[in-house]
């Protein structure tokens, strides 16, 4: 069966990439070909910018002795390890609009994960219900979709009724956290199941594979710190446990990744596989990502999570819950204090890896009946 898949666009997140890698493995291991939605990253109007911008570069360079690409804007070069990755790895069906046409070249289009319902990530939102395909025949799956937030918040009324009703299109419908299967009832009429997000899909090993292939390295014995939203109440957690633990944290998210004042060499971002190799490596973890608890416990490493509020706490209890390890969630210092003698206890990963290998048999299941 041809398969397309539509998520979040594939920027620089690293998570939200192999979510992506993940889901489309597990479908063609399936046995289908698969492709990726993607919107081209440049309009028409590129090629009338390109040639100025180049100019533009030239005389930063040239007459102003900035160290700038010429060819190449500065994004473009931060984010060259990313794009490698999903140039050899995604399979992309690249068009400047999505249309209805994209019901006669595929057989199904799966919608998810990685908060792809969300109004704010997702604009306009109706795209992510699928609205472009308008009442063609052909088979509508969510599989692990995510709002983000326990809410529906962010969508207008008129969002609401319209996006309701391109869902009731859909064949089968999975989300990613339990909150989501009462959203979808409460605000949108519809029955759904919670599923595994698509980077638990794979094991440990499939993404060992991708780090032997490159034979990166990172930093061993230490505590990786992989924080999006850096705060100075969580440079204090990070610090107290490192101190208490012996160890020295390493720093995911490198600060010269924003630092327009050095050279683009020191600011490139790493690779998708350097970025899993620091999880391989690390001896223990803290972090407010939501993939960042994913990749902790596919590597079976001790981890604290600390609660992303901003960015929605469901994501973080559905996900712990589910392998019942909800200690491991801490929201404050004083929260971590509190309960420093749980969390100082190690996880026992193997009832984990049982319920995992069962959660990923009902996934199968799922895509499997949907698909029919």
């Amino acid at each position: 069966m041809r398969i397309a898949i539509l998520t979040q666009p594939l920027d620089t997140n690293y998570g939200g990439i192999l979510q992506c890698y993940a889901l489309q493995t597990f479908l063609e291991r399936m046995g289908h070909e698969v492709q990726v939605l993607t919107k081209l990253r440049y309009g028409s109007s590129y090629y009338v910018i390109y040639p100025l911008a180049v100019c533009k570069r030239m005389v930063k360079r040239y007459m102003l002795g900035k160290d700038v690409a010429i060819l190449k804007a500065p994004h473009e070069i931060r984010r060259k390890n990313i794009d490698k990755f999903i140039q050899q790895y995604i399979h992309q069906y690249k068009r400047r609009i999505f249309t209805g046409k994209i019901a006669f070249e595929f057989d199904a289009v799966v919608v998810g994960s990685d908060q792809v319902w969300r109004p704010v990530y997702s604009q306009p939102i109706e795209e992510a219900f699928l609205s472009f395909l308008g009442d063609a025949s052909i088979k509508r799956i969510a599989y692990a979709a995510s709002f983000g937030l326990d809410n529906c918040s962010e969508y207008s009324r008129e969002q609401l009724e319209t996006c309701s009703c391109l869902l009731k299109k859909f064949n089968a419908v999975s989300v990613r956290e339990s909150s989501g299967v009462e959203l979808c009832r409460n605000y949108f009429g519809v029955n759904a199941v919670q599923m595994l997000d698509p980077t638990l899909l794979l094991s440990v090993d499939d993404y060992r594979m991708l780090i032997d292939k490159v034979n990166t390295k990172s930093p061993q014995d230490n505590m990786l710190v992989y924080i999006l939203d850096k705060t100075e109440e969580k440079i204090d957690l990070v610090n107290r446990i490192a101190s208490e633990k012996g160890l020295i944290p390493f720093w995911l998210d490198s600060p010269n990744e924003q630092n327009e004042n050095l050279s683009l060499d020191k600011q490139v971002k790493m690779s998708v596989e350097q970025w899993l190799c620091t999880f391989n490596n690390a001896s223990f973890v803290v972090t407010d990502s939501f993939h960042g608890c994913v990749f902790s416990i596919l590597f079976h490493k001790q981890f604290v999570a600390v609660g992303n509020v901003e960015r929605g706490l469901s994501r973080f209890s559905s996900l712990l819950n589910s392998f019942s390890i909800s200690e491991r969630l801490v929201t404050s210092v004083k929260d971590y204090e509190n309960r420093k003698n749980i969390l100082n206890g190690d996880i026992d990963f193997e009832p984990i890896e049982k319920t995992l290998d069962e959660l990923r048999g009902k996934s199968e299941f799922f895509i499997k009946k949907s698909i029919i």
